[in-house]
C-alpha cells in the first residue's frame, strides 16, 4: 500500500464541529480525494461552487518550506501517497472546512524534471502549478501561463562562495573581480537561464563559469573554497555549515535577482486558456492561500513536522532536516523573500518590476530561440485582480 492516512495534532482543529473522516488510504487520483471530506461541515469560507472538488498544485521540486503556505491549508487528516509523491486532505481557511479538498503534488525528480508549465497542460487536474516568471516568457508561445500569486516576493537563488577566500567580496561584481586569476569557476547546472543572462550582459565573464554542477558538494570542497557556486539562500548556507561535514563553516552568498535578473520564483500560475474560468475560484481561494502565507511564516513548526513526513515517506534521496525547514523560514523573512514587499499585503506582482525584467527576459530568449509568443506583453504574464489587500505580514 503506497498511501498513508495520518492525523496531525493541530489546534485548530477543534473549530470542527464533526469528526473528520479520514481519506481513502490507497487513493491516488484527484476525483478518488474528493468524496471523503463532504463529511465536514463547511466554515465561513465556502469554495464548493466555484472550485473544482480538488485544488490540484504542482509543485516544482520535493517538500520544503518554500512550499510551505501550501502544507499549511492541510488538517489533521491528510493523505501521504509515496508512490505518486503527494499529499492530500480537506482545504482548510483559518482551521475551518472549505468545501472542497488540496492535493499539493510534488516536482523535480518526482515528474522526472518536466517544467512545471508543460505538466500543467498536459494534465487538466493540475488547477495552479509553480512557474518562474522567466519560464512564463520563455515558453510563452506552446504553454503560456498567468500568475495570479507571488508567494515568495524575492527569488532566492543565490551564489555562495568561501568568506576566507574572497574576504573582499561582498556582492557579485566584486566576487567576480575577486576571483580573477584564482583559477576558481563559477559552478551552476548547464542550462540556467539567469546565467545565460549574466554572461551576455557582462556581469559574469563566460571562461569563470563551469555548467557542469551536479547538485553534490563535491566540488566545492575538493577546491577548497577557490570555487563558487549556485544555490538557494534558503537551503546551502545552512546544509553547508551543519550538514555538510566535509566544509563545516560558514559561506557568503548574494542573491542573482541583484545583478537584474530579478523574476518572482514559482508563482502560483494557471494555464492562460483557463483563468476565465476559474476566476470565480482564485476570488475566494487566492485570499485563503495568502493568509496561509502569513499563518506558515508566522508559526511554522506543524507543517514543517508535515513536510519532513512527507520528504522521509517519498524517500528518493531527498534529504531535508528540521534545523535547514527552519532555518529556511528565518532566512526567507530576514531576507526579504517572502515580504509585503512595497505594500502592506502578501502575494502581489509588482507592475514595474515585471515590466523591466520583461524587457530583458523576453529579448533574451528571442535571441535563444525559445518558444516566445511574439505579441507577449508584460501584463500578459500575471495578474494581481484576485489579492486581498488587507493581508500582510505583521511588522
Amino acid at each position: 500500500m503506497a498511501s498513508i492516512t495520518h492525523r496531525r495534532a493541530l489546534a485548530a482543529a477543534s473549530v470542527l464541529t464533526v469528526s473528520v473522516i479520514a481519506l481513502a488510504a490507497c487513493s491516488s487520483g484527484a476525483d478518488d480525494e474528493a468524496e471523503p471530506a463532504a463529511d465536514l461541515e463547511i466554515g465561513s469560507v465556502d469554495l464548493s461552487e466555484a472550485c473544482p472538488a480538488t485544488i490540484v498544485v504542482q509543485t516544482d521540486w520535493n517538500p520544503e518550506s518554500e512550499h510551505g503556505h501550501l502544507y499549511e491549508m492541510l488538517g489533521d487528516d491528510y493523505t501521504i501517497d509515496a508512490d505518486a509523491k503527494s499529499v492530500s486532505g480537506p482545504l482548510l481557511a483559518g482551521g475551518e472546512y472549505t468545501g472542497v479538498n488540496l492535493e499539493v503534488r510534488s516536482g523535480g525528480p518526482a515528474v522526472g524534471y518536466s517544467p512545471v508549465q508543460s505538466l500543467i497542460y498536459q494534465d487538466e487536474d493540475i488547477t495552479l502549478g509553480y512557474v518562474h516568471s522567466d519560464a512564463a516568457i520563455a515558453s510563452s508561445a506552446t504553454t503560456p501561463v498567468v500568475g495570479v500569486l507571488a508567494q515568495l516576493d524575492v527569488n532566492p537563488q543565490m551564489v555562495m562562495w568561501d568568506p576566507e577566500t574572497y574576504p573582499d567580496a561582498d556582492d557579485i561584481p566584486s566576487l567576480v573581480e575577486a576571483m580573477e586569476g584564482t583559477g576558481g569557476v563559477w559552478r551552476y547546472f548547464g542550462g540556467a537561464t539567469y546565467m545565460e543572462y549574466l554572461i551576455a550582459s557582462g556581469v559574469v565573464p563566460e571562461e569563470l563559469t563551469d555548467g557542469g554542477y551536479d547538485g553534490t558538494p563535491a566540488g566545492f570542497v575538493t577546491d577548497g573554497g577557490a570555487s563558487v557556486q549556485q544555490g538557494f539562500a534558503s537551503a546551502e548556507p545552512y546544509t553547508y555549515e551543519h550538514e555538510v561535514p566535509e566544509w563545516g563553516k560558514p559561506v557568503e552568498y548574494a542573491l542573482i535577482s541583484s545583478t537584474g535578473w530579478d523574476i518572482y520564483g514559482s508563482a502560483l500560475s494557471v494555464r492562460a486558456d483557463r483563468l476565465e474560468e476559474l476566476s470565480p475560484c482564485f476570488e475566494q481561494l487566492v485570499p485563503v492561500m495568502q493568509q496561509a502565507l502569513v499563518d506558515f511564516v508566522e508559526d511554522p513548526s506543524d507543517t514543517i513536522d508535515l513536510i519532513l513526513e512527507a520528504v522521509d515517506a517519498y524517500d528518493n534521496g531527498w534529504i531535508y532536516s528540521d534545523g535547514v525547514a527552519e532555518y529556511a523560514v528565518e532566512t526567507m523573512l530576514a531576507d526579504g523573500i517572502v515580504s509585503n514587499g512595497d505594500n502592506e499585503y502578501v502575494g502581489d506582482f509588482d507592475p514595474d518590476r515585471v515590466s523591466a525584467f520583461f524587457e530583458i527576459g523576453k529579448e533574451l530568449f528571442t535571441e535563444t530561440a525559445a518558444d516566445v509568443d511574439p505579441d507577449l506583453t508584460a501584463e500578459d504574464i500575471y495578474t494581481n485582480d484576485f489579492l486581498d489587500t488587507s493581508i500582510g505580514l505583521s511588522d
